[in-house]
């Protein structure tokens, strides 16, 4: 008989569809105040991770993230925010769903039990071994990422692996393992939830802190953001004018004629 995986575990709650609106309210918020206490636990390993990838990445390194499911399109949400947010290019830091971008929308049928078709997703982003792989798996049993984990460490590239579930098949097999124990999920078995929460919380850590630590922030501004629309300009021009005391056209001008904030402030300060 099989061990009952933590994802799988009866909720605390019952009867909910007897439950009022305000309760079943209260009750899945009860359940995410839980969360940042679970990751908390797990910042050791994420500084792990978060070290060996600011070393990679001086070396030209990339971060690809691997999934299926609601774990896959939240790798690709936080890879997708890199470029706008810290005017990194696309293919320093590429999330991959199992399925395709088809999957990102609809469930692609038996996409995610597919044991070699990661590594062939990774193969044709040029994946070399100065790059991290870290999988992303609710139940840490996904196949496609297990799959794609077990290549990766085959061909010399560092891995990682984000789960739900503490000693699943993906945290053996992954060189740092993250393991967020969040408890049973408020509906049994709906890993959208509490564990979806959870491993967005630690990406937005990932690549925050590898973004800082690689000089992509200073301060704590968003110094080189693509200025790809209104507000993104006046934030931008509002950065400039704090670091140089200079009025707001002029600020603006400079923002426009050198494409980031880093570099206005460098022009001006030559």
């Amino acid at each position: 008989m099989k061990t009952l995986k933590i994802t799988e575990t009866p909720s605390n709650y019952d009867n909910l569809e007897q439950m009022n609106t305000a309760d079943l309210l209260l009750s899945i918020n009860n359940e995410d105040q839980k969360i940042a206490n679970a990751v908390a636990l797990v910042i050791p390993s994420i500084t792990k991770l978060v070290d060996a990838l600011a070393e990679r990445f001086e070396k030209g390194g990339k971060l690809f993230y691997i999934g299926a499911g609601t774990s896959g399109r939240l790798g690709v949400l936080d890879a997708s925010e890199i470029p706008p947010t810290f005017g990194m290019p696309h293919e320093r830091v590429v999330g991959i769903i199992a399925g395709g971008d088809t999957a990102i929308r609809k469930a692609v049928e038996n996409a995610e039990d597919n044991t070699e078709q990661a590594w062939l997703d990774l193969k044709e982003h040029n994946i070399t071994a100065n790059d991290v792989v870290v999988g992303i798996a609710a139940s840490g049993s996904t196949p496609y990422v297990i799959g794609g984990i077990n290549a990766a460490n085959q061909n010399g590239v560092l891995t990682a692996g984000i789960t739900n579930n503490p000693g699943s098949k993906l945290a053996e097999v992954a060189n740092i393992p993250i393991e967020i124990n969040v408890g049973p999920e408020f509906v049994t078995g709906s890993t959208r939830m509490k564990s979806g929460t959870s491993q967005k919380l630690v990406l937005n850590m990932i690549s925050t802190a590898l973004m800082i630590k690689i000089g992509r922030v200073k301060g704590n501004k968003m110094v080189n953001m693509q200025l790809s629309n209104g507000k993104l300009v006046d934030r931008g021009t509002r950065y400039i004018i704090e670091e140089l005391g200079i009025q707001y056209d002029d600020a603006e001008a400079l923002l426009i004629k050198y494409g980031s904030v880093k570099k206005a402030v460098e022009f001006y300060n030559k």
